[in-house]
């Protein structure tokens, strides 16, 4: 059973992304990992040319800023790098997400249980969302709990909107989980770097008269969502250990002001009915 991974990334080194660490992760289960590096204003495409692996491809783009709706270049960039893939599945990250070794062996099986099984289109993975520090999580309802991260070859299979997840003629992917989890760092920095980090994101959804008056606000803060994180206490992958070393609690993450106790609507939905109702779901799972 041969897999090919696949990303894209741009600006990876001034905006904070942990591109290399996601890389690298992929690297264990792939026969190939195809990189679609678009055009950097920083040494991106250097530093993924020093990645010391045979299987890397890269792939030089340079990117439509004119595609400022919906966020569409990122699925744009990412359908480029699956037309890239040659292998049956295609396990793919985005430039903030990196797989703990620890679930290396939970996703070989699956994908060699499903191998044969067409009706499996994708794989599921679970998600770990870092906010404010690599020692604090995010918890609340406006956090994804799974996505699909591994998608079956030559089927039509699609990047969906923003590049979050994948669609097939439209439709949602019918699915399998792994058993794995995806730890997410994009909103694991310093203040000032989440600030240019999220205002560069955001011109791919909005004009550049509602950023300025976005960031330009006495009001604005990076980090608003503090009543709901909860400390992390568990490992990070081998892979972003020189990053995340020492950076335990940062001081705009105090430990007073992450949140004591669930609400009573989100106790419901954790300990007794354990899922989240109208929660969104960009799969079926079979």
């Amino acid at each position: 059973m041969n897999v090919s991974g696949f990303t894209f990334v741009r600006d990876a080194i001034k905006f904070g992304y942990p591109a290399v660490e996601s890389i690298q992760s992929m690297i264990p289960l792939c026969d190939e990992v195809i990189v679609v590096v678009g055009r950097s204003s920083d040494e991106t495409l250097q530093t993924i040319r020093d990645i010391d692996s045979p299987k890397i491809k890269i792939i030089e783009t340079v990117w439509d800023d004119s595609l400022r709706e919906g966020g569409r270049i990122l699925a744009q960039q990412t359908d480029i790098a699956l037309s890239y893939c040659q292998h049956e599945w295609c396990f793919y990250l985005q430039a903030d997400e990196v797989l703990h070794e620890k679930f290396y062996p939970a996703v070989r099986r699956a994908m060699k249980e499903h191998a044969d099984d067409h009706r499996v289109e994708g794989l599921l993975f679970d998600y770990v969302h870092f906010y404010g520090s690599y020692w604090t999580v995010g918890t609340g309802r406006r956090w994804y709990r799974r996505e699909v991260r591994i998608v079956r070859n030559r089927i039509g299979v699609q990047s969906h909107r923003d590049a979050q997840g994948f669609r097939r003629q439209g439709e949602k992917l019918h699915v399998k989980h792994t058993g794995g989890q995806i730890y997410h760092y994009g909103w694991a920095k310093p203040p000032e770097i989440m600030t240019a980090k999220q205002k560069n994101l955001d011109t791919f959804w909005h004009p550049d008269d509602k950023i300025n008056e976005k960031y330009s606000s006495n009001e604005f803060q990076i980090f608003q969502q503090l009543d709901e994180v909860e400390p992390f206490t568990g490992t990070h992958p081998a892979v972003m250990g020189e990053r995340v070393r020492d950076t335990r609690f940062p001081a705009h993450i105090k430990a007073s002001e992450m949140r004591k106790k669930k609400n009573f609507f989100r106790w419901i939905e954790d300990d007794i009915l354990h899922t989240r109702l109208g929660e969104y779901k960009n799969y079926k799972l079979i």
